[in-house]
């Protein structure tokens, strides 16, 4: 079998493992069986924002072995990366169903787990975009895309061992699962050849640049367009990595909504974040990366504004402004992968988007911290939208460097 036909498997293998990989955004489900679980083994009552440090940590130290795995992954290829990434994602919530203290947690999940997240995650994406270059945002998307929707088939599954039994043994049931899927599919990855052309596809067509120089990362970061990038990448992941975390919480404390309403909240964010990526994936395979991104910044500010105005009982403003919100936060995450190809190569695009993913980190650190500081200190979410509107319209302006700076670049 030749490699464009083989690709569609790799692709196939590289998603069930994003699958698996996407559960960190079901963080909350298992943190409120945890959050009760610890609570009734220490005497000391537990909750779900005592446990938001985890999934912080988690989603802050990915960029560290993105960047290392991705380094081994261009030069000796995804399998061995994303066999060594994706059992340590596994093992650390094997490790997690024996916590006994968030500390415990920290280590096993937020460190261990966030780790080889990190390693694999990175490797499967990139090695995808590789294999793909007549079509890099649409195949971003794809793989992005299944990774967010995990967090719509994951909670009702973890609900129910969990109401079975415990959070531990769901941490344990679902690690053991992940093991066995990940390992499995990483046998079916391969390097993509550095001169891959599939058949049919002309160098010259595409939206990316025809005759692309491969940076090396020391060679990138010495670019302004790559600060431009970026910080535009902090700037649109900010606003859904802020309302993800804490998007139950949301719903609850601000529109009033029960229990099942808000993980029903939960579900629409996580659906949208997966169209979104797919959808501007293809988009922008013919309109641009920049252009794609601008007018999903604009978007976002719309839905920014609509969960601002959202009062108690206003659930279908609510709705709307979230699921807009989701399906731009999607469409960044679908979007990156082909535009750092495009932009710095795709010979090193592994360590390269690791080192871009440092955006999406900070996002993810202070997304969630500056809302939760927000709600604590006045009671409310609406200064944590003006906020992430603002970083929006510096979104936009980043957009419109980007194009100054790309088009500078094309006249030398």
């Amino acid at each position: 079998m030749n490699l464009t036909k083989k690709r569609w498997f790799i692709l196939v293998a590289c998603c069930l493992i994003n699958l698996c990989l996407g559960s960190i955004y079901a963080w909350s489900v298992f943190a409120s069986g945890m959050a009760d679980y610890l609570t009734n083994l220490t005497g000391t009552t537990i909750t779900n924002a005592d446990l938001a440090i985890v999934y912080t940590i988690a989603n802050a130290v990915g960029p560290i072995t993105m960047i290392s795995g991705g380094w081994f992954n261009d030069h000796f290829g995804p399998k061995i990366v994303i066999l060594i990434g994706g059992a340590m994602f596994a093992a650390g919530m094997i490790i997690s169903g024996f916590a006994t203290s968030i500390p415990f947690l920290i280590v096993s999940y937020g460190l261990v787990s966030g780790l080889g997240l990190g390693m694999a995650y990175g490797s499967t994406i990139s090695s995808c975009v590789k294999f793909f270059p007549d079509k890099r945002g649409l195949i971003g998307g794809i793989t992005t895309a299944v990774y967010g929707m995990s967090s719509v088939i994951l909670p009702p599954i973890v609900t129910v061992i969990v109401q079975n039994s415990d959070a531990t043994t769901a941490f344990k049931a679902v690690g053991i699962a992940f093991l066995i899927i990940i390992c499995v599919c990483a046998l079916f990855i391969e390097k993509c050849p550095d001169d891959f052309v599939p058949d049919g596809y002309t160098v010259s067509k595409g939206a990316g640049p025809a005759n692309v120089v491969n940076m090396t990362w020391n060679q990138m970061i010495k670019t302004p367009i790559f600060y431009c990038m970026m910080l535009l990448l902090m700037c649109g992941a900010f606003s859904g990595m802020m309302i993800i975390s804490q998007a139950s919480a949301v719903a609850s404390n601000m529109i009033g909504m029960n229990a099942i309403n808000a993980s029903l909240a939960v579900s629409i964010l996580a659906l949208f974040n997966a169209f979104g990526r797919i959808v501007a994936g293809s988009i922008s395979d013919k309109i641009g990366r920049a252009g794609t991104l601008t007018i999903s910044c604009t978007i976002s500010i719309i839905g920014l504004l609509l969960l601002y105005i959202s009062n108690t009982g206003d659930v279908v403003t609510f709705m709307i402004g979230l699921a807009i919100v989701g399906m731009c936060f999607g469409s960044f995450m679908g979007v990156f992968p082909g535009f750092t190809a495009d932009e710095f190569g795709p010979k090193n695009n592994s360590v390269n988007y690791g080192i871009m993913f440092i955006g999406f980190a900070i996002a993810g650190y202070f997304g969630p911290t500056i809302m939760r500081s927000i709600y604590i200190s006045n009671n409310s979410y609406n200064n944590a939208f003006l906020i992430a509107c603002l970083l929006n319209i510096l979104g936009i302006i980043m957009c419109l460097l980007y194009k100054k700076f790309s088009a500078k670049k094309n006249v030398a």
